[in-house]
């Protein structure tokens, strides 16, 4: 109190910033939370090949897939060297953004043709939107880098699918 406020130019702000990257438990949970939300996209993707009619369903679905198995190995690579996985107290899975309930996937996995397409798209648009939440809630509250820049390939790929889906 009563003394000059320090000052610092952006590059000093991130240079500070890139000297103190280390997680946070933002980081954690979104990792851990996204691992499990990507792969309920997965299980939905599997059904495509033998259920969907649409050859655009197929090839997004593969499209999907293609992404978002690498993401998860990337995330659960990082988990490994930044200690593992940390328990998230109180923290259900089942209640993340844009994931489908058990009735939903019941409801997919006994759809075929048409109406496999529709509930698959439906869904997806949700799951997706849901994800996006999701990593700019992290964008907000993470602190390492490299989870910001998943997040940042989530938005901006989940986003581009969105807008795919909806023209299907």
């Amino acid at each position: 109190p009563g003394e000059t406020a320090a000052t610092m130019s952006a590059e000093e702000a991130a240079k500070k910033r890139a000297d103190d990257d280390s997680p946070n438990s933002a980081d954690f949970t979104y990792t851990q939370m996204m691992i499990k939300h990507h792969g309920q996209a997965l299980t939905m993707t599997e059904l495509a090949p033998k259920r969907a009619e649409s050859t655009k369903v197929k090839r997004l679905a593969d499209r999907i897939a293609a992404s978002q198995r690498p993401e998860i190995g990337a995330m659960k690579g990082w988990l490994k060297n930044h200690g593992g996985a940390k328990k998230q107290p109180g923290h259900d899975h089942g209640t993340m953004p844009g994931m489908a309930t058990d009735g939903q996937l019941k409801q997919l996995r006994a759809a075929k043709g048409k109406t496999f397409d529709e509930l698959f798209l439906k869904l997806m648009i949700t799951h997706h939107n849901g994800a996006i939440t999701m990593a700019t809630d992290l964008l907000s509250d993470g602190n390492n880098i490299q989870v910001e820049e998943m997040a940042n390939d989530v938005v901006a790929q989940q986003t581009a699918e969105i807008s795919r889906m909806r023209k299907m």
